[in-house]
């Protein structure tokens, strides 16, 4: 094959590629056209930077945000306050798994002397329990059993390192 001929084949594939490109431009330049011909609208301006003011924080005899109060420091140092804690290494009991709001009061029992309230646990299990139980996600233990309620005691994370006790009810369902 002589060397013109090498060339003329590529030549000829490369200009039928580019001539087929120019003949579907018409909807392109519509298109074109018609963005050009929009009214220009006018382009709001950007908005002035305020000037930074400093402010002077003046205490006024206040408590220093940045330094615990002395009721946290004195329980953080195991004062006073820390003896409240939850018993950790008692077994929980089955009541314990769910939340306060989730149980349902359903009767009352007396039984050997002994008053007995009967609970409906989320998973349709009956659960009879008196004074001294625990129930709740907040080391709940039952204080007073009545047709009406069951009276109980949480200790729940006063936000500083420490607990604090919150009187919790059970009512009865209808």
């Amino acid at each position: 094959m002589s060397r013109p001929h090498r060339w003329v084949l590529p030549l000829l594939a490369v200009s039928l590629t580019l001539s087929a490109c120019s003949s579907s431009m018409s909807d392109l330049e519509v298109w074109v056209a018609e963005v050009k011909a929009r009214k220009n609208s006018q382009i709001d301006p950007i908005p002035q930077m305020k000037q930074y003011e400093a402010y002077a924080y003046v205490s006024d005899n206040r408590r220093d945000p940045f330094v615990n109060s002395p009721e946290a420091q004195q329980r953080a140092e195991g004062g006073e306050g820390s003896a409240l804690r939850p018993d950790l290494n008692r077994n929980k009991e089955p009541l314990e798994e769910f939340p306060i709001d989730a149980l349902r009061l359903v009767g009352m029992v007396v039984f050997s002397g002994k008053t007995y309230a009967m609970v409906r646990a989320p998973d349709a299990v009956i659960h009879r329990v008196t004074i001294g139980d625990h129930m709740g996600q907040n080391y709940g233990r039952i204080n007073k059993v009545t047709e009406a309620e069951v009276s109980l005691t949480e200790i729940i994370p006063d936000g500083f390192g420490g607990f604090t006790e919150r009187a919790a009810a059970l009512a009865a369902t209808e």
